[in-house]
């Protein structure tokens, strides 16, 4: 298969939508066409739409000049080809973002070209049996998801946002990630007190405050009243500029710390792995640089004893591809997950519904070869934008 289209195209709820409420601001696409009519498709996340527009199509664009014509051989070696030509422009941000969403098209057109389930080319499921509990098989994908509320801060934000964890509980989801953002120290652990009550004992609970203090004895004194809750992670309590405030917390709690939502290649990864003590990292499959680099953070972790946890708020785009790496990584317990039914976007949940589906709080092993996400083009026309 040689490539011989680069296509972009829009979707979102609006042009006017708050995502950190749930909804699907506007959302690039791309899809990779190759000569013998397959295409593989991917989002990029949080990357201007204009500048994926700009950058990905002819062969007078910056990525079109790339790879038009290239042969899909391996994924690895069309990502080491555009890695290797932009030696001198910039290895981070958007360019990076939107390498990661042309290499998850083309694991999905390497996974179409031999008839497999991609997580089956990154290497099976990597599960020791003595690291498996019997409960555990067969293997399944584990969503947390991550709930948010209309207004930070206070009784409205501790009401909406338990009430959509018992909503959610009831259809059999099993792990949770409340969001205090924007909020005092106080807040932060008397909605995990109430989301922990409202859980019991058995299901997982995250917790993250959004890069919410900047002085580690706050943040200390907040991981202590919250170690009694059983938090499995504590996220993002810093900026993520410097390891050095992460790894003076790491070491005054037992909570693993988490981070990883907009780290951009493996470096990142592991500088806060081993200089600022974070245990557990959350690369979004497509911002990390697409699951060629993904699977490279999940050796580099398990080789460090750190777990990967992947992130994804975004749709169930993204996550298709999330669902791969999970089934592939030997240290990742759970994948996050932006549920649909509690957020009022019309969009994420055409999305959802399209996507794996979730049975007793858990995804199966996708089968389909390539990603096996296939986007209707009802969606395309309703929710298009330019």
């Amino acid at each position: 298969m040689k490539i011989v289209r680069l296509e972009t195209f829009v979707i979102g709820d609006g042009p006017q939508v708050d995502p950190d409420q749930g909804g699907v601001e506007p959302l690039a696409c791309l899809r990779i066409h190759t000569d013998d009519g397959r295409f593989g498709f991917s989002e990029v996340f949080r990357v201007p739409p204009g500048v994926v527009q700009a950058t990905v199509g002819g062969p007078e664009t910056h990525f079109g000049r790339l790879l038009l014509g290239q042969e899909i051989t391996h994924p690895e070696r069309l990502w080491q080809l555009v890695w290797d030509a932009i030696l001198h422009t910039n290895r981070r941000g958007w360019e990076i973002i939107i390498l990661g969403a042309l290499d998850v098209a083309c694991w999905d057109l390497y996974g179409q070209q031999l008839g497999q389930p991609v997580w089956r080319l990154l290497g099976g499921v990597q599960r020791g049996p003595f690291q498996t509990p019997r409960e555990s098989l067969p293997v399944s994908i584990i969503p947390y998801c991550t709930i948010v509320s209309d207004v930070w801060g206070g009784e409205a934000m501790f009401s909406q946002q338990v009430a959509r964890i018992e909503q959610l509980a009831a259809l059999g989801y099993r792990a949770f990630k409340v969001e205090p953002m924007i909020s005092s120290a106080r807040d932060v652990v008397e909605l995990a007190r109430r989301a922990r009550r409202a859980l019991g004992p058995a299901r997982t609970l995250m917790v993250d405050v959004g890069y919410l203090f900047n002085d580690v004895p706050t943040a200390v004194r907040v991981c202590r009243d919250l170690e009694a809750l059983e938090i499995f992670f504590f996220e993002t309590p810093f900026p993520v500029d410097s390891p050095e405030p992460y790894a003076r917390l790491a070491a005054q709690t037992s909570i693993p710390l988490a981070m990883g939502e907009h780290g951009v290649t493996r470096w990142e990864f592991v500088d806060m792995i081993d200089r600022g003590g974070v245990s557990v990292v959350q690369p979004y499959m497509t911002t990390c640089g697409g699951l060629t680099e993904a699977k490279r953070i999940v050796e580099l972790a398990r080789a460090r004893g750190a777990q990967v946890c992947p992130g994804n708020w975004s749709t169930q785009i993204l996550g298709a591809a999330t669902v791969h790496l999970a089934a592939y990584s030997p240290i990742t317990p759970y994948l996050e997950f932006a549920p649909a039914e509690v957020f009022d976007s019309p969009l994420r949940r055409e999305l959802q519904a399209a996507g794996f589906p979730v049975n007793n709080g858990a995804i199966a092993l996708p089968e389909k070869p390539g990603i096996g996400y296939e986007l209707p083009d009802e969606i395309v026309r309703r929710f298009g934008m330019k």
